[in-house]
């Protein structure tokens, strides 16, 4: 033994020997505090991209966690918050909604410690903040009765606007958070929200604004208002069901689930009709009861004319998203879209994108079966918004991807022959952006080549029609104003923009609004964009190739994409940004090549795309006890957490905190043999089979997301033909039929199943 080591020694002998006498002292003395434990160490926390315009739930994954711990955020937004340890390894909090950051900041990088009973902190990791709350964003609009007032929501800023066209005066009116949906009643605006659970009812005279609120759903994305009967139906895609209510009082008269994520509701010839973006169809509700009356969607043979896909109606396989529903007598229902979605062709023809009209023949209230009566394509372009004229037999859409306003002839959309109906379109009105509005590229580069003009930056997103039908108004998403156009002569192709309404600075992230409105332009006027794939950012059922292999895929959800690179299935791209230069390239058939600020800019909006506050955890931010499964079993997502972990071996393939090893760059870009299907079994020998081994998907916000699987083969089945829903709960199927090769979930009794399913939802 050296020198050194006796000394140690001796040191450590004689601390001990005065610990153990100083124990029965301290006993004595009543002060003896327990032996501190190991310091907490935080591995990840989930999700890493957080959006500051709500609440939002956050999980902790690390070792040696300990009751009474405190989440600790550090700059630039300090904040010390109760944290609930579930056990060694777990721990969860919710984030305030006011954690705000300057207009122009994009994003903060915030780091998150714990702190100890004690008072020890941990080693902090990194959690991303995106400021949402400063990022103006206008969606939908409505006009009071009389038309004096038109009202335009912006989600993330829990504002509407009350626009008065009639001298241009503007007034911002706070409402709940995330105004999502706006509906009129009588003299009351009707305001439903994404994250509030109540309906606002609010009244403007110009002046002074009064709001009540009633108890309604939250993650509401749809609202109409039988004005008559004083009811609003509400949509909200948590658990995908639609709600009557009374406005009256509040009750609530039914609530009935319906197909994944819906958005636009109509009432009309005697029915309530719900548009489901994930699945691509419409369904008629009786609205006494809420009981599904029918339910459509293109099927092979629909006549398509007009653009890309003309000659291929008798491939289509079903629908895509319904952007905005409307209705005139002569015709049924009229549906924006960005057309029937064609399938596996002997031409393989891929991307089939063909953006316009189509027409429903109801039938309903005669008791017939609604049917796709055709599909007028414009061929280029993004419908949205739609508004009728019933008197002048005209339809108006919105197109937000060009810019402009189309005009279509009712009678001939709607009339016997397809041929009268292809030459419908009446007019194109575009909407120009203010001069002083950042541009994308050189204003030198746009309206030339085939290309779209300067007005792409403007975004028209919805539309409204004054009582008279003599002036059309449009609410331009991007440069945050409301377009006035003079209609009287529109069934002559006379429509005029009149002016604009500013109603709010929308620049205060200028590189980010430039990635939006990349993200959602057809600068090449090919009728692609980033947003006829993902809808918002979010999915939209699936399609018909877009890479190689040639095969049906599902179109995956950008939020939280960022963490987990590479992308496609083969992985074809390493980072958004490669993705952006590459799929934003190819979205125009390069007319031009995007330049490195568009790439930049591209790559800076999808990166902030961040996922939505899970609806299934309890207000600590922690897996519940017991949830309610939407097949109406129940489960117990704390039990399924130890089984995701354990006995089911979920976690192998999707380690926390985004549920995928692509989340890591040691483990990215790895495949596996889990027996998904190689491909959706339709027209197979007009598909490229993929190899079985496959990525790992990011389980991450799942609860949201339909079909399943990178086939979409969880979620849809073939009938004639066609894909139709065949389970609104995919999860479920992808437990009862993955076999031993999926994880360990053949082995698990029905009770553990509903747990792991619980605990799924719960991500």
């Amino acid at each position: 033994m050296t020198t050194g080591q006796g000394r140690a020694k001796r040191w450590l002998l004689l601390g001990l020997g005065v610990a153990v006498l100083a124990v029965p002292l301290a006993l004595g003395l009543g002060v003896l505090r327990r032996p501190a434990g190991p310091l907490p160490r935080v591995r990840d926390v989930g999700p890493r991209l957080v959006s500051n315009q709500t609440s939002q739930p956050l999980a902790l994954y690390g070792q040696d966690f300990q009751r009474g711990m405190t989440l600790v955020l550090g700059a630039p937004l300090p904040r010390e918050l109760p944290l609930t340890v579930l056990d060694d390894g777990h721990a969860y909090a919710r984030l305030p909604a006011e954690l705000l950051l300057p207009p122009e900041r994009v994003q903060a990088e915030v780091p998150v410690a714990v702190r100890t009973a004690d008072g020890r902190l941990s080693a902090p990791v990194t959690l991303t903040v995106v400021n949402d709350a400063a990022f103006q964003d206008l969606t939908t609009l409505a006009q009071s009765e009389d038309g004096r007032f038109l009202f335009a929501a912006s989600a993330p800023t829990d504002t509407v606007f009350a626009v008065e066209p009639s001298t241009g005066r503007v007034t911002p009116l706070k409402v709940g958070d995330g105004p999502s949906a706006l509906a009129v009643w009588k003299d009351t605006l009707v305001v439903a929200h994404a994250f509030s659970p109540e309906l606002r009812l609010l009244r403007f005279d110009g002046v002074n604004a009064e709001q009540r609120s009633l108890p309604a759903p939250a993650y509401a994305a749809g609202l109409v208002v039988d004005g008559a009967r004083g009811i609003a139906y509400v949509a909200e895609h948590a658990r995908d069901t639609v709600t009557a209510l009374s406005l009256s009082d509040g009750r609530t008269l039914w609530t009935s689930r319906v197909l994944p994520n819906p958005r636009p509701m109509l009432l009309a010839d005697g029915a309530l009709w719900v548009g489901s973006l994930q699945a691509g169809q419409l369904q008629a509700l009786d609205p006494a009861t809420g009981q599904e009356r029918a339910r459509v969607q293109p099927r092979p043979g629909i006549p398509i004319l007009g653009g890309r896909t003309e000659a291929y109606g008798a491939f289509v396989m079903g629908g895509k998203a319904p952007r905005a529903l409307a209705f005139h007598p002569r015709c049924g229902v009229l549906v924006s879209s960005i057309g029937p979605n064609v399938g596996p062709n002997p031409d393989r023809m891929e991307v089939s994108m063909n953006g316009g009209l189509s027409v429903v023949a109801s039938g309903v209230a005669a008791g017939e079966a609604p049917r796709f009566v055709r599909h007028l394509g414009f061929g280029d372009g993004v419908p949205e918004g739609l508004a009728v004229d019933e008197a002048r037999g005209l339809v108006y859409a919105a197109d937000i991807a060009l810019g402009r306003i189309r005009v279509v002839d009712v009678a001939k959309l709607c009339g016997a022959k397809d041929a009268d109906a292809k030459g419908a379109r009446v007019q194109e009105v575009p909407i120009p952006p203010p001069s002083s509005f950042p541009t994308v590229r050189p204003p030198s580069d746009f309206g030339l080549a085939g290309r779209a003009g300067l007005e792409l930056h403007s975004g028209p997103r919805a539309l409204s029609l004054s009582p008279d039908g003599r002036t059309l108004y449009a609410l331009d998403r991007f440069t945050g104003t409301l377009a006035v156009l003079d209609a009287q002569d529109a069934a002559q192709g006379g429509l005029v923009l009149r002016m604009q309404i500013p109603l709010t600075d929308t620049l205060a992230q200028r590189g980010r609004r430039r990635g939006q409105v990349l993200y959602h332009a057809d600068l090449g006027r090919t009728g692609m964009s980033c947003d006829a794939c993902h809808l918002d950012g979010h999915t939209e059922g699936v399609f018909f190739a877009k890479t190689r292999p040639l095969r049906i895929y599902r179109a995956n959800t950008l939020r939280g994409s960022r963490e987990t690179p590479p992308y496609f299935t083969p992985a074809s791209t390493r980072s958004l940004a490669q993705t952006a230069q590459e799929v934003g390239g190819r979205n125009r058939f390069h007319n031009p090549p995007p330049s490195p600020q568009e790439i930049e800019d591209l790559a800076l909006f999808n990166s902030v795309i961040a996922p939505l506050p899970n609806p299934f955890v309890g207000e600590d931010g922690a897996p519940r006890e017991t949830l309610a499964l939407p097949d109406g079993a129940r489960g117990n997502p704390r039990k399924g957490l130890l089984l995701f972990e354990g006995a089911a071996g979920c976690a192998g393939c999707h380690p926390a905190p985004n549920f995928t090893t692509d989340q890591d760059p040691a483990t990215r870009g790895r495949t596996y043999d889990v027996g998904t299907p190689r491909a959706l079994a339709l027209r197979e020998a007009m598909q490229d089979l993929m190899p079985p081994s496959f990525g790992p998907p990011a389980l991450l916000g799942t609860w949201d997301i339909f079909p399943l699987l990178t086939s979409g083969a969880a979620g849809f089945v073939l009938k004639d033909g066609a894909l139709e829903v065949g389970t609104d709960f995919p999860h479920r199927q992808v437990l009862e039929t993955a076999g031993e090769v999926h994880g360990k979930v053949a082995g698990l009794s029905r009770e553990q199943r509903d747990d792991l399913l619980a605990y799924l939802l719960s991500l």
